[in-house]
């Protein structure tokens, strides 16, 4: 299930952004370390700054003289800043943790541009200040998992793992390891993959786990012991490993419902992979999201026109991979789902 290659790096269209450097002066003093990276690293559409790989808290005031709406994004596409609007003369101060690593999209692509990338987005943005600050506090969520969670190079693709930043605040940070085709044998057994991921576990990292969509032809004894390798592998390192069982394919039945092997991922020998997926979780005390049932509902819920918005059914014939659209919605029902399990700190996310 690897989506088709894309060329990342595609020309977005120019925004107009409000700059305003004419920023409150600082007396000069001394200072206790380097000075936070600032507004010189910017220009009308976008910001870079020249960081190494590492955990960064960036801290933005929006609004300029006319009413503004800005959006971020940085990276291969990840949202990181969701769509906020500032009346005109006003400011507001909103803040993110972001993840830099190299590959900066997926694992087994290309290496990406050095350093921290920010786009301006949004209807009307203005961006009047940056910082950005090594985190040196922040907690990791790392994402294991397979096209529909990775950071997806191009449009119209989007992993709801693309999408989950933009619901967390200053503190908490996603490393999205996800990468196109996986399924539990080859994340296991590739270096670039688990082989890179495990020894990144920190103590009081949480770490999602959603592999199914491409173990097609496994047997369930295998795909059961691929899930308690992985789990007692995140333990080792002191991480808290969450099991997510797979989004839905849009695949109906004649009565509108996806009660089939095709949408529910019952695989080519029968193996049932979100049963399976329960039932360790179960077995191992691991905190589960069950998106499979949650996306079922959603997907149900929409019919069989409304659904093809969540996924890319016009535009690719793709009934699996999600829209920027979708994908935003899937990472919602993750976001709910880690705040109602008391996995994440409920200030640490962004509701709505």
């Amino acid at each position: 299930m690897r989506r088709f290659n894309a060329v990342r790096g595609a020309v977005l269209t120019a925004v107009t952004v409000t700059l305003c450097a004419t920023l409150a002066a600082t007396p000069a003093q001394a200072h206790p370390g380097p000075r936070p990276l600032g507004l010189e690293n910017c220009t009308a559409t976008g910001c870079h700054f020249d960081v190494p790989p590492g955990t960064y808290d960036v801290t933005v005031r929006l609004g300029g003289a006319a009413a503004s709406s800005t959006a971020i994004t940085g990276e291969t596409r990840r949202s990181l800043l969701p769509e906020t609007a500032v009346a005109a003369g006003e400011r507001a101060t909103r803040a993110f943790t972001a993840n830099v690593r190299t590959p900066e999209g997926e694992p087994t692509g290309p290496d990406g541009t050095p350093g921290l990338d920010l786009t301006l987005g949004g209807s009307a943005p203005a961006l009047a200040g940056i910082s950005v600050t090594p985190a040196h506090h922040a907690r990791q969520i790392i994402l294991i998992g397979d096209s529909t969670v990775c950071d997806q190079p191009a449009a119209p693709y989007s992993g709801w793992g693309q999408q989950l930043p933009q619901y967390l605040r200053k503190g908490l940070s996603v490393a999205n390891y996800a990468d196109s085709g996986e399924s539990t044998v080859t994340y296991l057994a590739d270096p670039q993959l688990w082989g890179t991921v495990q020894p990144l576990i920190r103590p009081g990292d949480l770490v999602l786990v959603q592999l199914a969509h491409n173990d097609k032809t496994i047997d369930e004894a295998t795909y059961r012991a691929n899930l308690e390798t992985l789990v007692a592998g995140i333990r080792d390192k002191g991480g808290e490993p969450v099991l997510v069982t797979p989004v839905v394919r849009r695949w109906f039945n004649a009565d509108g419902t996806l009660n089939n092997n095709t949408a529910l991922l019952v695989n080519g020998l029968g193996v049932d992979l979100p049963a399976v997926m329960r039932s360790v979780a179960a077995a191992e005390n691991v905190p589960l999201i069950d998106l499979t049932a949650k996306t079922k509902t959603l997907v149900e819920s929409l019919g069989v026109a409304g659904s093809k918005a969540i996924y890319l059914s016009n535009e690719k014939r793709d009934n699996t991979h999600t829209s920027v659209h979708g994908a935003t919605v899937f990472a919602g029902l993750v976001r709910d789902a880690l705040v109602a399990q008391h996995l994440v700190p409920e200030g640490l996310v962004r509701v709505g």
